[in-house]
């Protein structure tokens, strides 16, 4: 391989082709965010909004051996289909999390293997061939989880105005390549047009532009992953020095003439530390203070028009992206907003995605509330945020009266979620998901999935064809 190709996409390339994941504790992982994931997708099929972005891009489309999505009929090429399954899986912000220097959400990448497997799967029984199995789902999905989240530990691209989903499209494209048969060269061809392409703006994620796209951003983004590999198979050529080159490469036009940063070598590290929405549809960066308001919720709750001030201390990602004063305009800007989840925990004792909706938000206690919210920095909450031994996402609140007297500081250092809390949260993780599906599958399916997904060994042995054929409506 030619010096003259940048090294960091090299790395990636080899490790795609090389990297045998061994790490039981990864598997198992894989399986729990697998099921999280489709749990938060068949949920998303009860509002309008979501459903609307589904389906073919030409009504009446057929597909031969096409990748079906989850709770629907629906059977698509695998680009579609790839945008499908990603806007299900991100559109509530209910499943698994990663937060570093850069965040986002690896399941986003659940988008391309899950429509790639699929249809080579389907593909190849035609073809007389051995059907993929969902063993190859979980390696594949150690691999985008890890390419997403070592890029993101150091690297910060929301600091450059830059959407985070950028990686997930690097990700997805590189696995894509891999599951596709691709070489190294087209591995790395198909990289490259990743950093070509660059990414979106983050304007769609703050006021006074906060939307609906960032509830779809990532199907877009897995989506073109696809495409990208695709091209490369085809045979399209590649960037060698995109990153690199003088000028017009990505270093010079995007990253101030740096390189990108790297922490640790590609492993398992990243799926064996993600975080879980357990308990709230709430942004992660802000988990922990929900969990602090629903603690204080009975002692405030019929003390709510005597309350002076709440206190809200913090980390600095929490301050930069759901720091948020004025008015908010739909449910995209209120759950990402840390003074509303908040009030919303204080008042009432829980948050469900329902509470985001304008019904419930047009309730005038919550901006009297977040009116009488001081957020606020600790540094150390912020040292330990990136501290690669903690990861922890620390808040505190506490409520002063008017009358001089006050609450407990409640400080919460790792939510419910992490992996120092892993074993206190499968059971509610279990919970969630069969919530989830029971709301979409008759019984006898959901108790069918319930049994599916308690069993490792048996869930890694199913073809994925017969997995994907099973989910559907």
């Amino acid at each position: 391989m030619s010096d003259l190709i940048d090294k960091e996409m090299v790395d990636i390339a080899d490790y795609v082709l090389n990297y045998t994941p061994d790490s039981d504790e990864a598997y198992n992982t894989a399986r729990l965010c697998l099921m999280d994931s489709i749990g938060g997708a068949v949920l998303a099929l009860r509002f309008p909004e979501c459903t609307k972005m589904l389906g073919p891009v030409i009504p009446g489309t057929v597909v031969p051996h096409g990748s079906r999505v989850p709770g629907t009929t629906y059977e698509l090429d695998p680009i579609t289909a790839a945008f499908n399954i990603g806007v299900l899986i991100r559109w509530l912000d209910y499943n698994d999390t990663w937060l570093a220097a850069e965040w986002g959400h690896p399941s986003d990448n659940l988008g391309a293997i899950l429509s790639l497997a699929d249809y080579l799967s389907r593909k190849n029984i035609v073809n007389g061939l051995e059907p993929l199995t969902m063993r190859d789902v979980f390696s594949w999905m150690i691999k985008a989880y890890e390419i997403q989240g070592v890029m993101a530990l150091e690297n910060s691209f929301n600091q450059r105005g830059i959407d985070h989903v950028i990686l997930v499209k690097l990700a997805s494209a590189a696995i894509a390549a891999g599951i596709l048969g691709c070489n190294k060269k087209q591995i790395i061809n198909t990289i490259s047009q990743v950093w070509c392409d660059v990414g979106p703006l983050r304007t769609y994620r703050h006021a006074p532009n906060t939307g609906s796209r960032k509830s779809w951003a990532a199907g877009d983004a897995t989506s073109r992953g696809v495409f990208l590999a695709i091209q490369s198979l085809r045979g399209e050529m590649g960037y060698n020095t995109c990153l690199s080159a003088s000028k017009w490469g990505f270093y010079d036009r995007i990253w101030g003439g740096e390189r990108f940063k790297f922490q640790l070598p590609y492993g398992s590290y990243v799926i064996e530390n993600v975080l879980f929405k357990v308990g709230y549809p709430a942004e992660f960066h802000g988990q922990s203070a929900v969990e602090a308001a629903i603690q204080l919720h009975p002692e405030i709750i019929d003390r709510l028009e005597e309350i002076e001030r709440i206190e809200i201390i913090t980390h600095e990602a929490a301050i930069r992206i759901i720091d948020k004063k004025g008015p908010l305009h739909n449910p995209a800007d209120r759950d990402h907003c840390l003074q509303y989840m908040v009030a919303i925990g204080l008042i009432s004792g829980n948050v469900v995605y329902e509470d985001y909706e304008e019904e419930r938000a047009s309730n005038p206690r919550i901006d009297e509330l977040r009116e009488k919210m001081d957020v606020k920095e600790n540094p150390q909450y912020t040292k330990d945020y990136h501290d690669p031994e903690k990861r922890s996402i620390t808040n505190s609140v506490q409520v002063f009266f008017k009358d001089g007297t006050k609450t407990e500081k409640v400080m919460i250092e790792y939510p419910l979620g992490h992996r120092r809390r892993r074993a206190e949260a499968i059971p509610l993780l279990e919970d969630k998901f069969l919530n989830n599906i029971s709301a979409r599958y008759p019984e006898k399916k959901v108790e069918d999935l319930e049994a599916l997904f308690k069993d490792q060994q048996r869930l890694e042995q199913i073809p994925v064809h017969l997995f994907m054929e099973f989910l559907q409506a």
